[in-house]
């Protein structure tokens, strides 16, 4: 067994799994880490100047990546027993000096964040993007706040930033060149919670404009490389600059490296458009741009002017 101590667990956990992790200039069928400073966040005067920076390294280590299939759609994968990310938790020895156990809430526990991204297809693919950290954050900093908040706190503040590295130019017309979202404002996320965990299942599906793009987006999968950026929007000016939680490069992948996987799955939650967004509008017109005749216009919306729209420092 393993010690928390001990990196190699770690890496064991980075290199295991139907992707491999690669590197940066050979992200083939497989994950990296790109930089922070990929990604442009609110900077420490965003409310006055809108001014955006680099975002610096992440607060998070990167740990692993799942690409599974199932008959269904994917829940709780950390609360399953065939999960090898849990797994390895529990595999693990104590840390010495440390008489609790290493799924316990001890300060010295680590803690695994998941990000469980659910593909709508008739075959059910999740992309599940694991980071853990080692130690408790400070008492009522914005990510303790986050893991102690409800759903409707956690609703409004984790943001995505997708960035298309590479692909066909249909799709980066139809994403634009940085995603921004507030994911709980324009998708359905379950959250589960333990002493030593947080799981985030996204389901694309719910919304019909992402379910669309992310459909156009499957027919290259093969030959598209996308950033992904996790983080919790600062919305006060104390909150700020805002930090990256992690970040994942995803390159190339093939679905039939899916490993089949029948996991928990839940009852079908609430697949309803839940309400239009300024996110959801932006790609519904980047989408119908390539499909709707000139001088023709689509029937969503104009943009908002709110940073779920643009980088207008980009």
């Amino acid at each position: 067994m393993g010690n928390a101590a001990d990196p190699a667990w770690i890496e064991q956990l980075k290199r295991g799994g139907a992707l491999p992790l690669t590197g940066l200039d050979s992200c083939f069928n497989g994950w990296c880490s790109p930089p922070g400073d990929c990604f442009r966040v609110r900077g420490p005067d965003y409310f006055a100047t809108k001014a955006k920076i680099a975002a610096g390294d992440w607060l998070l280590e990167p740990l692993a990546v799942d690409w599974i299939k199932s008959s269904s759609k994917i829940y709780d994968v950390l609360r399953h027993p065939q999960s090898r990310i849990t797994a390895a938790l529990g595999n693990l020895d104590p840390i010495p000096g440390n008489s609790s156990s290493i799924l316990s809430n001890s300060p010295t526990s680590p803690f695994v964040w998941a990000f469980n991204l659910q593909v709508p297809s008739k075959e059910n693919y999740s992309a599940i993007i694991y980071f853990v950290s080692h130690h408790r954050f400070p008492e009522n900093s914005l990510i303790d706040r986050f893991l102690r908040g409800d759903d409707a706190f956690k609703n409004s503040r984790l943001k995505l930033i997708a960035n298309v590295v590479q692909g066909p130019w249909i799709v980066k017309t139809a994403v634009g060149e940085q995603a921004i979202c507030v994911l709980g404002r324009t998708l359905t996320c379950k959250y589960s919670t333990a002493p030593n965990f947080l799981e985030v299942d996204v389901d694309i599906g719910s919304s019909m404009v992402a379910n669309a793009i992310v459909h156009l987006a499957i027919g290259y999968i093969t030959s598209l490389t996308v950033d992904l950026a996790f983080l919790i929007e600062s919305q006060h000016p104390d909150e700020l600059p805002e930090r990256i939680l992690g970040a994942v490069r995803l390159g190339n992948l093939e679905l039939q490296s899916a490993v089949p996987l029948e996991l928990m799955s839940g009852d079908s939650i609430n697949n309803s458009f839940p309400g239009e967004s300024s996110f959801s509008s932006r790609l519904w017109k980047g989408f119908t741009s390539l499909l709707t005749p000139a001088g023709q216009s689509s029937t969503r919306p104009d943009d908002e002017d709110d940073d779920d729209v643009k980088d207008s420092s980009s």
